[in-house]
């Protein structure tokens, strides 16, 4: 949690440790935490909206349309195949009262809250030694985000304007302050120059 009138920036995953992490977390029976990872880095969701899915929204899906809660506006999510078997078996092994059951809840039946689900991704952090400075739930959008750039790095600018959509920011240079590479550009400046 963070002070009171203090700002904080969640840091991304690189793509390899966020899918390792989900494959580790599932191995050691965190069905939750491995879900919670596996949607957020594919989807890109806020976490306020992936705390509002319900199974029977993504289990058996190719994708699902939501509004999402800060903007208001519709967006369309799709699934692959990987996903789409990962929500799977998290479901088979986690075993939910019902497919209109929320996807995350506690073991007294309610919704996680936001602040719990940062202290948990906080205590994943320590468990498994990771890398990674300010981790919380806006990291694994933000890791969603990176990835989506990444690997559209050759034509960079296409890949800014659809994050741009997908995150639904007014404009390409928000997008890439979201990501970091505003500060990264600025700093390789210094590595232009030489002796």
């Amino acid at each position: 949690m963070s002070i009171k009138h203090s700002t904080t920036t969640a840091d991304y995953l690189e793509w390899d440790t966020a899918t390792n992490l989900i494959h580790k977390l599932e191995k050691d029976g965190d069905y939750k935490t491995s879900l919670l990872i596996a949607v957020g880095i594919f989807t890109g969701l806020r976490i306020s909206d992936i705390l509002a899915l319900r199974w029977n929204q993504i289990l058996d899906k190719t994708e699902f349309t939501i509004t999402e809660k800060k903007t208001g506006k519709p967006r369309t999510i799709r699934l692959n195949k990987q996903l789409q078997a990962h929500i799977k078996d998290c479901y088979e092994n986690i075993k939910p009262i019902s497919p209109m059951s929320y996807i995350l809840v506690s073991q007294k039946h309610c919704v996680f809250s936001i602040q719990r689900i940062n202290a948990k991704l906080k205590e994943v952090k320590a468990k498994y030694k990771m890398k990674i400075k300010n981790f919380s739930c806006h990291s694994l959008r933000k890791t969603f985000g990176r990835q989506v750039y990444n690997m559209n790095s050759e034509n960079a600018e296409m890949a800014l304007v659809k994050l741009m959509e997908l995150f639904n920011h007014s404009n390409v240079a928000i997008t890439k302050r979201y990501l970091g590479l505003r500060q990264e550009e600025l700093l390789e400046t210094y590595d232009c120059l030489s002796f």
